[in-house]
């Protein structure tokens, strides 16, 4: 693709499927100019640094989640709505979450999910403050749950880079965890039930409605207390 033809959108999009395909570590000017089928030095008309384009990434994906109506539906519901949809995003795009801790990110995508949140927190009975801690709490949430996930896919990708059959090092990784846990009561009872160092099924689930129960809480404490 000529440099005269590429466009920002078209790099940050085929940097989204490199990401999503190879990570951070994965992802260079040279990896990206080939799949675009262009010469890197082209890209760099566009987009001067890897810092830039993942930041461009980083925003771009937070387009994917649906911001709900706020005046047909209730907070609760609009509340799990987008933070289910955000870990099926980050899930999705487990670099992103490592991307947090690596690189500045900002930009209209997530200024539009982030102002979308205070509004249907503040139109619950809120005040400002208690609307920014529920937002922060909930992301903070969100983005550990979906950490899992991430940090199994990165650890996969590690292990096949160095020539490792990474089924079998997992494998073998839990042998050994099991046979530790096996000391301790309450391990040994979950090791060939639900599975030793398995996360629950619908943990994400129970843990977001335990964090919207004590927020139904907290409102209900409100009118109360007027």
């Amino acid at each position: 693709m000529p440099k005269d033809t590429l466009t920002a959108d078209q790099i940050v999009r085929a940097a989204i499927a490199l990401l999503d395909e190879e990570g951070l570590d994965g992802l260079n000017m040279r990896s990206l100019g080939k799949r675009l089928g262009s010469a890197a030095t082209a890209i760099y008309w566009h987009i001067k640094t890897k810092d830039e384009l993942v930041r461009l990434a980083g925003d771009a994906v937070w387009d994917e989640i649906a911001l709900p109506d706020l005046d047909t539906t209730d907070w609760r519901t609009a509340t799990t709505a987008m933070a289910t949809a955000t870990h099926a995003m980050l899930t999705r795009h487990p670099w992103l979450g490592q991307a947090f801790g690596s690189h500045l990110l900002y930009g209209p995508n997530k200024a539009r999910v982030d102002d979308h949140t205070l509004a249907l927190h503040e139109r619950a009975g809120f005040t400002p403050t208690e609307a920014d801690q529920a937002a922060a709490t909930l992301l903070l949430f969100t983005l550990g749950a979906a950490l899992g996930p991430a940090s199994e896919i990165a650890l996969t990708r590690r292990l096949t880079r160095n020539g490792t059959d990474a089924r079998q090092a997992l494998a073998d990784t839990m042998t050994h965890a099991a046979r530790i846990a096996a000391s301790y009561p309450r391990l040994r009872e979950r090791i060939g039930t639900t599975g030793y160092a398995d996360a629950p099924e619908n943990t994400f689930h129970f843990g977001l409605h335990a964090i919207l129960d004590g927020l139904t809480a907290r409102l209900a404490q409100h009118t109360t207390e007027h």
